[in-house]
């Protein structure tokens, strides 16, 4: 699992760069699919997540503060950077940063990530996969981005370790909600990397079903089923219920 990880965390950021290496001057003004963000914003937040890894005393003190306000911080700092600049800074630091986490995933030990949860160091990578396979599809591209090309594969390789940390993170970041359920619900994948996540209590009382990448989006509330073609039977109240669910 951390191999595969690994290995589309890097074939992510090869294709993220060259998406870069693209892009005009309106392209990195233009709004992205992440509220708030322009593109080269996105590429500031996934620049200093890897920054986190290798060493987070270069970041703005955000202690205490959530996931969301702390990427916002990280963000604003790098507003007033120049494309060159941070397109080095993302391409030096990523290979840094992949290259520990390949190093730490060996290793047996818990990973508290804030507000988002504690999870095995071996997920780490699955975390960093998760972002830059959510950011570059669903928030640099169409229909939520402003990029018209097209977007790098939706294969099983970068599939997989996405689905695994939606697997991982659910219950940690959707505790409220999880008590609320009255029943198990399967969430089925279907196509690449197709697989079926059992969350909540007893038997499985519902089901959501979509192919990987509409997954990924609704599960990070990109899109909803409706406009995603996801396809929902169960008790409505449960199905309410599901539809919250949030990983980030």
């Amino acid at each position: 699992m951390t191999t595969t990880a690994i290995e589309a965390l890097r074939a992510d950021r090869d294709a993220l760069l060259r998406i870069c290496e693209g892009l005009s001057d309106d392209d990195w003004a233009a709004p992205s699919g992440c509220a708030g963000w322009s593109v080269q914003d996105v590429i500031g937040h996934v620049d200093a997540l890897f920054w986190l890894v290798v060493d987070p005393s270069v970041l703005p003190d955000a202690a205490g503060l959530s996931t969301e306000r702390a990427q916002e911080i990280y963000v604003d700092e790098r507003r007033s950077w120049s494309v060159p600049r941070l397109v080095d800074d993302y391409r030096s630091v990523s290979v840094k940063a992949i290259d520990q986490m390949a190093e730490l995933s060996a290793q047996d030990f818990e990973v508290p990530l804030g507000d988002l949860g504690t999870y095995h160091v071996s997920l780490l990578p699955n975390a960093f996969s998760f972002d830059h396979f959510t950011h570059i599809r669903a928030d640099l591209f169409a229909p939520r981005g402003p990029l018209a090309t097209e977007p790098p594969p939706t294969d099983a390789m970068r599939l997989d370790p996405a689905l695994d940390w939606i697997a991982a993170a659910l219950a940690q970041q959707n505790p409220r909600l999880f008590e609320e359920l009255e029943g198990a619900v399967d969430l089925v994948v279907e196509g690449p990397a197709a697989r079926t996540i059992r969350v909540g209590p007893g038997e499985p009382a519902a089901e959501i079903r979509s192919d990987g990448l509409a997954f990924v989006r609704w599960i990070t509330q990109r899109g909803t089923w409706e406009d995603l073609g996801v396809k929902a039977s169960g008790p409505e109240e449960i199905l309410t219920t599901a539809r919250l669910f949030h990983v980030f």
